[in-house]
C-alpha cells in the first residue's frame, strides 16, 4: 500500500509552550500532571493526587504532546476530573480579603528556598573542589548587585533598562591546560539509579503536622522536605504560600492552605504570595522550555491571579531574590535619547519618545547556567589550536560531507552538523579519523540505543557513550587531575536534545584547547528540560556550521524529509514500508494498534512485538500511553502486576532523572526493588521510586522516543490529538521506524495542515543573545 495520499504523516512540534497568560486548570498543566492519579480532597486543599509524575518529565516542554496543556480533547477526562474543584478554589481565592499581610520572614524564606537550587548547589560544590574559580559564569554573580537597581530603573521609567546585561563578560583566560596524556577507556559500568533526598522522620511529621492543620494531604510531607529541605515545616508555617514550591500543587490550592494557617492576615495582594506566585510562573514556563519570560507577560499572569498591583509584584519578587531581570536590545543613541527627552517634554510629540527594550525575568539556575554555557563554548572557540592538519584525513573521508566536517573540526573549537539519521555516519567518520590522528575522540548520544547505533556505525564500542554515562563516569575515559574530561574531541550526537543546565554542566568539563562538535537533526523535537541550546548555536552562527548532504534513504526517508521541508508528499512503498491505517474512533484507535503490534507487522515484516514501537500524542485520553500501554499489556503480557503493577517480561520506560526515559524490560523484584534490564544495562529501582520513575513502555510520547530508532514504529493519531500535532512532532514520530511505520490515522486533515502550517513554538531563552556578544573569531557568517 503506498503511504499517504494527500495525508502523510509530518513532522509536528510538541514544543509548544502553553500561554502563561492564562494557566490552566488541573488536568492542563501539561505532562507533569497528566498521569496523576485522582484523590478527592477539599477545593482549596492541595491535591496528592496533583503531584507531577517524573516519568513525564521528558514531554514537559511538549504542552500540547500530552493534549492537556494546550487544552486539547485528547485528555478531556483528566480536565474533567478537576474543572469544578478548580472553579471553586479560584472563586475562592478571588474573593480573598485583600488585607496585607506581614512580611517580615520573607527574606529568610526566599533564601531558603534559593539554597535548594539543584544547579546552583552543583556549581558551588565545583568552585569548592577548585582551586581556582570557574570563570564561566561569572558575569551574573559579578552583576548580582546590580539586579534590584536595573529593575527600579525599568519599572520606574528612568531608563529604558540598563546595560549590565546587554553584553556579558569577555571569554575568561585559560584556565587550564588541555591533558597531554592519553588514558585508556573505560569500561562501561552500570549507571546508579539516583536516590531521593532523605529526610528525617523528625522532619516529616513536622511537616505533617503543618499539612494537616492547613487541610493538605499528608502524602506531600516528603515532596515538601525534598522542595523545601529539612526546615519546611517552619517555612510553611510563616509562608504558606512556600507550597508552591512542591511540583504539582497549583495556586488555588496554595491559597486554601494559606487561608487555614493564616486566617484574615493573608489576602491576594500578600507579598509571600506575589513572591511565590512570580517563581511558580518561571519554573511552570521551564517545564514548557523557557529560560525567561517577558515581564509582561508575567504582569498579565498575576493579573490573572488576582494580584492588584502586578509591577509591585515583580520589584518585590526580584528584592527578594526569587527571580532576575534581564534587558534585550539595545539602548537608544545619545542623540536619540536627548531628541526624546528635549523635544517630548516640551513638545509632548509621542513620535520621539524612545521604544523601550525588552525587559525579561528569570530563575537564577537557568540564568547562571546560561552564563557559564555562553562562556564556556566561547573559551573551547578561543583557546583551540587552528592550524591543525588534517587534509589526509579528510581526503579519506568516505563522502564529502564527512570529509568537509573533518575540515571544519581541524581549524575550530566548536562545530554545528546538522542532519538527518543517515547523516550520523559523518561524526562517526570524524571520531574514527580523530583516533587514527592519535586524538583521543569520543561519541555522546542521548540514549543508550544511540550509543549502540554510534558503535556500529564508527566500528569501535569504546568510541560511544551516553551523556549521562559520560558526566557520571560509569561511561568513557574518566577525568584528568584537573577534573577535565580526559578527552581532545567530544562530538555530541542528538545535539537538540541538550537542555541548558546538562550542556552548561558538559562544556565545563571540557579541558581548554578540547573540540566540541554539536550533531543533530535540527527538524526534531527539542529538549525535554528548559532551554534550546543546539537551537541557539545555529541561529548566533556563534561556530562553523556544517549541513550534511546525506539524504536518509528509502520511503520512510523521503517521506521525513519533505515533512521536514513542510511538505506531506505520497511516497511509493513498494514493499508496504509506509502503512496508512485509518480509524474513525479512539476505541478502534486501540484495537487497531493492538492488532499491528501484535499480528499484522510481525506476519509481514517479521518484526517481533518487542521491536515494534508504539508512539502517541499524549499520555491521557483514550487512545494515550496509559490506554495503550494497558491494552498491550493485555494482549502481549497479561499478568497480575504483583512487583508494583509490573510483571517479569514488561516492557517499561525507567525515568533516572527529569528529561532522560530508558527503555527495559522488567526481570524481576526483591527487597532491593524493581529490576530492570534497560538496553543490556542492570538496573534496581528502589521500591519507593518504582511507583514515580517507572512506567509501562509499549507505547510512549514522542518526547520519550526522541533519539531512539526502532525495527518498526507505529504512530497513533486520534481524532482527539488533532490539536497536539505540530510539524516537529510529526517529523519526530514518523522518525523512529528504521524498516517499517503504520500510522493508525483518524485525525483527517489535521495531519497536512500540522505539517504545512504548525512549526514549532518558539521558547523564550537568552543564550542566542549571549553567544552573538561573545567574542567568537571563527564564527560563520
Amino acid at each position: 500500500m503506498t503511504a499517504l495520499p494527500g495525508e502523510t504523516p509530518g513532522t509536528v512540534g510538541t514544543d509548544t509552550p502553553q500561554d502563561i497568560v492564562s494557566p490552566p486548570e488541573a488536568g492542563a498543566e501539561g505532562p507533569e500532571h497528566a498521569e496523576a492519579p485522582d484523590a478527592s480532597d477539599a477545593p482549596d486543599a492541595p491535591d496528592a493526587s496533583d503531584a507531577p509524575d517524573p516519568s513525564d518529565a521528558p514531554d514537559a516542554p511538549d504542552a500540547s504532546e500530552d493534549g492537556e496543556s494546550s487544552g486539547t480533547p485528547a485528555d478531556g477526562e483528566d480536565d474533567a476530573r478537576g474543572d469544578a474543584e478548580d472553579a471553586e478554589a479560584e472563586a475562592a481565592a478571588d474573593a480573598a480579603p485583600a488585607e496585607a499581610a506581614p512580611a517580615a520572614e520573607l527574606s529568610e524564606a526566599q533564601a531558603e528556598l534559593a539554597a535548594q537550587r539543584e544547579l546552583r548547589e552543583r556549581i558551588e560544590k565545583r568552585k569548592a573542589e577548585k582551586a581556582a574559580p570557574i570563570a564561566a559564569g561569572t558575569g551574573l554573580s559579578g552583576t548580582a548587585a546590580d539586579l534590584l537597581a536595573a529593575v527600579r530603573a525599568v519599572e520606574s521609567g528612568e531608563k529604558a533598562g540598563t546595560a549590565f546585561f546587554d553584553r556579558p563578560a569577555p571569554a575568561p583566560a585559560s584556565r587550564r591546560p588541555a591533558p597531554a596524556a592519553a588514558q585508556p577507556p573505560r569500561t562501561p559500568a552500570p549507571e546508579a539509579v539516583p536516590t531521593a533526598r532523605t529526610a528525617t522522620p523528625e522532619a516529616l511529621d513536622a511537616v505533617r503536622a503543618v499539612l494537616t492543620e492547613g487541610g493538605a494531604p499528608e502524602a506531600l510531607a516528603r515532596p515538601a522536605v525534598g522542595a523545601l529541605g529539612e526546615q519546611a515545616a517552619e517555612l510553611l508555617r510563616t509562608d504558606p504560600w512556600q507550597l508552591l514550591s512542591v511540583p504539582g500543587v497549583r495556586p488555588e490550592q496554595a491559597d486554601g492552605f494559606a487561608r487555614a494557617l493564616l486566617g484574615a492576615d493573608c489576602g491576594p495582594d500578600d507579598g509571600r504570595r506575589t513572591a511565590a506566585l512570580v517563581g511558580w510562573l518561571l519554573e511552570r514556563a521551564a517545564l514548557q522550555g523557557h529560560t525567561a519570560l517577558d515581564a509582561e507577560v508575567v504582569r498579565a499572569a498575576l493579573a490573572e491571579r488576582a494580584v492588584g498591583d502586578p509591577d509591585a509584584a515583580v520589584r518585590g519578587a526580584v528584592e527578594e531574590g526569587v527571580a532576575l531581570v534581564f534587558q534585550e536590545g539595545d539602548e537608544p543613541a545619545a542623540d536619540d535619547a536627548g531628541a526624546a527627552d528635549g523635544e517630548a517634554d516640551e513638545a509632548g510629540d509621542a513620535d520621539v519618545a524612545r521604544e523601550p527594550v525588552q525587559v525579561l525575568l528569570g530563575l537564577d539556575r537557568y540564568a547562571l547556567a546560561e552564563e557559564s554555557l555562553a562562556d564556556g563554548l566561547a573559551r573551547l572557540v578561543n583557546a583551540c589550536e587552528k592550524a591543525a592538519d588534517w587534509a589526509e584525513a579528510a581526503a579519506a573521508a568516505p563522502g564529502p560531507s564527512a570529509a568537509e566536517l573533518i575540515r571544519t573540526t581541524a581549524a575550530a573549537g566548536l562545530v554545528a552538523h546538522s542532519g538527518g539519521e543517515a547523516a550520523r555516519a559523518e561524526p562517526a567518520a570524524l571520531i574514527a579519523a580523530a583516533r587514527g590522528l592519535g586524538l583521543r575522540a569520543l561519541g555522546a548520544t542521548h540514549s543508550e540505543d544511540g550509543r549502540r547505533r554510534l558503535a556500529a556505525a564508527t566500528g569501535d564500542p569504546d568510541t560511544a557513550v551516553t551523556l549521562s554515562g559520560l558526566l557520571s563516569g560509569a561511561q568513557g575515559p574518566g577525568r584528568d587531575e584537573d577534573g577535565a574530561l580526559a578527552l581532545d574531541l567530544l562530538v555530541v550526537l542528538d545535539a537538540p536534545q541538550l537542555d541548558v543546565e546538562g550542556a552548561a554542566v558538559l562544556v565545563e568539563a571540557l579541558a581548554d584547547g578540547a573540540r566540541l562538535v554539536l550533531s543533530g537533526d535540527p527538524g526534531v523535537l527539542g529538549s525535554a528540560g528548559a532551554g534550546r541550546v543546539f537551537a541557539d548555536v545555529l541561529a548566533s552562527h556563534a561556530c562553523p556550521q556544517v549541513v550534511s548532504r546525506t539524504p536518509d534513504p528509502g520511503p520512510i526517508g523521503e517521506l521525513v524529509s519533505g515533512i521536514g521541508i513542510g511538505e506531506l508528499n505520497q511516497v511509493d512503498a513498494p514493499g508496504k514500508e509506509v502503512v496508512i491505517v485509518p480509524v474513525r474512533d479512539a476505541g478502534e484507535a486501540v484495537h487497531r494498534t493492538v492488532q499491528l503490534v501484535a499480528d499484522s507487522v510481525p506476519r509481514a515484516f517479521g518484526i517481533p512485538a518487542e521491536e515494534t514501537q508504539v508512539i502517541t500524542v499524549g499520555h491521557g485520553g483514550a487512545a494515550g500511553t496509559r490506554a495503550l500501554n494497558e491494552a498491550l499489556k493485555q494482549r502481549l503480557n497479561p499478568g497480575p502486576g504483583r512487583f508494583g503493577g509490573f510483571d517479569p517480561g514488561d516492557r517499561v520506560v525507567h525515568v533516572p532523572a527529569p528529561g532522560r526515559a530508558v527503555p527495559g524490560v522488567v526481570l524481576s523484584a526483591d527487597a532491593e526493588g524493581l529490576r530492570l534490564d534497560c538496553g543490556g544495562v542492570p538496573v534496581v529501582v528502589p521500591q519507593e521510586r518504582v511507583e514515580s520513575s517507572v512506567r509501562h513502555g509499549w507505547a510512549l510520547s514522542a518526547h520519550q522516543a526522541a533519539g531512539m530508532r526502532w525495527p518498526a514504529a507505529v504512530v497513533v493519531l486520534p481524532g482527539d490529538a488533532a490539536q497536539g500535532l505540530s510539524r516537529p512532532w510529526v517529523y519526530t514520530a514518523f522518525g523512529r521506524g528504521e524498516r517499517h511505520l503504520s500510522v493508525v490515522h483518524g485525525v483527517d486533515q489535521a495531519l497536512p495542515h500540522a505539517v504545512a502550517q504548525v512549526p514549532a513554538q518558539e521558547r523564550t531563552t537568552r543564550l542566542r543573545p549571549l553567544l552573538e556578544a561573545l567574542p567568537t573569531p571563527d564564527a560563520a557568517s
